[in-house]
């Protein structure tokens, strides 16, 4: 058999407690009594009241001020109160609202209109109850997956949102252990960011990298990529991890085509404002490692090996506007993009010169 509900009657007159409190009992709620404010504080912290009657009219401290003393305190914030006056019941319902009532009715009281509201308010923190029970069931598993999530949450700064969902529930093993994949590195920045930063403002620094990340996010994760760091005007995203995708090559040149022609926008208005800068990048393909870097309580999500250092290397050989790819990438996108040769440029880390060719368009 369920605990019957509590109720809370408070009012400074012992006949009307008492006309209140036999009506509840008999129908079957559990009744306590105050006769005045600080009485029933002192009520509503040891009883523990479902629900409180409460008288507007006492001596000492109002029906108002109790309420709002009721709804200060965070455990007892939600606990459903009603207003109980003799005085004009427009103006006071007014009052009783602002205190933070959740009814309100007038005297002489209709019983079953008391009743039913009664009802209706028991009703309403039941189920809340029942919320806040289910919640604190969930708090043991929430627990034990505590760490996981901490560390897979981490990724969502990196991942698509469908990416991110896609780990966070389970569809991907754990991207944060050691593994090698074959991917698709692509690395990108301002022409002219060096210069502008030591002699503009730090506001209009700001201002520039603000929108240049705002508008490149919204096309890395429109397109699958993982952002893998940004520094300043520098970033790195690769395709392919921590979720295989079809095409990471392709995908890889059409997000880079779509950068450039958003900054093709963004670099004519920064040049109406004073100030010079251009893009460039660098795409290139081949196996790295990929998993966590860093060390305890700094912990990032990074990929290692020669085709991270080749695109970095191409973006840097990268004139503006250029986007220059390897000969590996040019081999999977070349039915779809044109490209022309740039020759074979020798590149810092590798021992012979390196085969790279200039993205221009998508064929028609």
């Amino acid at each position: 058999m369920s605990t019957p509900a509590r109720i809370l009657v408070v009012d400074d007159t012992p006949s009307k407690v008492k006309l209140l409190a036999d009506l509840l009992a008999v129908k079957g709620y559990d009744v306590v009594t105050a006769a005045s404010g600080a009485e029933a504080l002192e009520q509503v912290a040891s009883s523990h009241p479902d629900l409180v009657l409460l008288d507007v009219v006492m001596p000492g401290m109002t029906g108002y001020e109790v309420c709002r003393r009721i709804r200060d305190n965070p455990a007892t914030k939600i606990l459903p109160v009603v207003m109980v006056t003799a005085l004009d019941p427009a103006e006071e319902r007014i009052k009783g609202i602002e205190a933070g009532a959740d009814d309100f009715l007038t005297k002489p009281i209709n019983q079953p209109e008391l009743l039913a509201r009664v009802r209706s308010l028991l009703r309403i923190k039941s189920l809340h109850d029942q919320l806040e029970e289910s919640n604190r069931t969930l708090e043991q598993r929430v627990a034990d997956q505590v760490e996981q999530l901490e560390r897979l949450s981490r990724l969502k700064r990196f991942f698509s949102p469908q990416l991110a969902e896609l780990i966070l529930s389970g569809g991907a093993e754990d991207p944060l252990k050691s593994h090698r994949r074959e991917i698709t590195v692509v690395f990108l920045d301002l022409r002219g960011f060096t210069a502008f930063a030591e002699t503009a403002e730090p506001e209009e620094v700001m201002s520039v990298l603000r929108e240049y990340h705002a508008e490149m996010g919204r096309i890395i994760m429109a397109h699958d990529g993982t952002l893998e760091r940004f520094a300043g005007d520098g970033m790195m995203v690769f395709f392919n991890d921590p979720v295989p995708v079809p095409d990471p090559a392709m995908r890889a040149v059409r997000m880079v085509l779509a950068m450039h022609a958003r900054l093709h926008t963004l670099i004519a208005q920064w040049s109406k404002r004073g100030f010079e800068l251009d893009f460039g990048a660098g795409i290139a393909q081949g196996y790295a490692t990929i998993g966590a870097i860093g060390f305890e309580g700094r912990l990032d999500y990074g990929a290692i090996g020669t085709v991270t250092n080749l695109a970095a290397r191409l973006c840097g050989e990268a004139q503006p506007g250029q986007i220059l790819i390897s000969k590996r990438v040019l081999a999977s996108v070349d039915e779809v993009v044109e490209a022309e040769p740039v020759g074979a440029l020798p590149l810092k880390g590798f021992g012979k010169p390196v085969p790279v060719f200039n993205v221009t368009a998508l064929k028609v």
